[in-house]
């Protein structure tokens, strides 16, 4: 039986996927997906992400607001979202973070919500999934410095699509972070992220698409589909010179000891 693949990080609630995600999600269980999170950017992705986790047995469900989306954080949204962080299938906290590249809320309000959200994970004993854009210092103080219970340990969360240095993925893993990669470990101009996934530790990397952004380098300009992680664990194995199958074996057991899924 090949290997399952998992795709750590999609936007399944996105309009450009809800419409047909039916197909969308068939068409990933086809090529071998055994696991798609469907991260949430604000409240209502959040409860789209729970019902479609609900709907697919192999879809869970991430629950957060996005920084791009922080100035709507509020303390009745945390309190929304800790009710809906109790729902079945509901494995991570996010997708939350620091944005400085596109700057749409100022950097005091991100913070804000980041932090507060942080410490929901932690009081909830979820991982976090990760959003760093041009934030690393500020970022990596933050998730350094927040506690969390023991049961967190070893699987405090993920920095999806992963744009930092092997200083920073060093970092990130010594607190508990694993590390994702994405599509743009395909393109032609990432060849000192290329050299990073080679060289990090194998128990601390994860796959995923971000769909339906970030499609792999032959399919730039079209929408991303879970189905395409694929592609990313082909680029990840030849990397690491290891067959796919193994790569993919690696990255779901990864995943599930991240996201406690069965």
């Amino acid at each position: 039986m090949p290997a399952l693949i998992a795709d750590t990080h999609a936007h399944l609630a996105d309009s450009t996927l809800l419409d047909d995600v039916d197909a969308v999600v068939e068409q990933a269980i086809e090529v071998g997906v055994g696991r798609i999170l469907a991260v949430a950017t604000n409240l209502e992705s959040s409860l789209r992400s729970i019902r479609l986790a609900q709907q697919f047995p192999i879809v869970y469900a991430a629950v957060g607001i996005h920084p791009h989306e922080a100035d709507t954080f509020s303390p009745a949204a945390l309190a929304k979202l800790r009710r809906l962080a109790s729902e079945p299938k509901v494995v991570a906290i996010g997708e939350i973070g620091l944005d400085y590249y596109r700057d749409l809320v100022p950097v005091a309000v991100q913070t804000t919500a980041f932090i507060e959200q942080l410490a929901l994970a932690a009081e909830l004993n979820l991982p976090v999934v990760i959003h760093d854009r041009e934030a690393h210092a500020d970022l990596l103080r933050l998730i350094s410095t927040t506690e969390r219970g023991s049961a967190l340990a070893n699987r405090a969360g993920v920095l999806h699509c992963f744009s930092g240095n092997q200083v920073m993925a060093s970092a990130a893993i010594d607190h508990g972070f694993f590390i994702s990669f994405a599509g743009n470990l395909t393109y032609r101009r990432s060849s000192e992220l290329r050299a990073l996934a080679a060289q990090l530790p194998s128990d601390w990397i994860l796959t995923e698409t971000d769909s339906p952004f970030l499609a792999p380098e032959h399919r730039r300009g079209r929408r991303n589909e879970p189905a395409n992680v694929r592609f990313v664990v082909g680029a990840l194995a030849r990397e690491r010179e290891l067959p796919v199958e193994t790569a993919a074996t690696q990255t779901y057991q990864n995943a599930q000891r991240l996201f406690g899924w069965s």
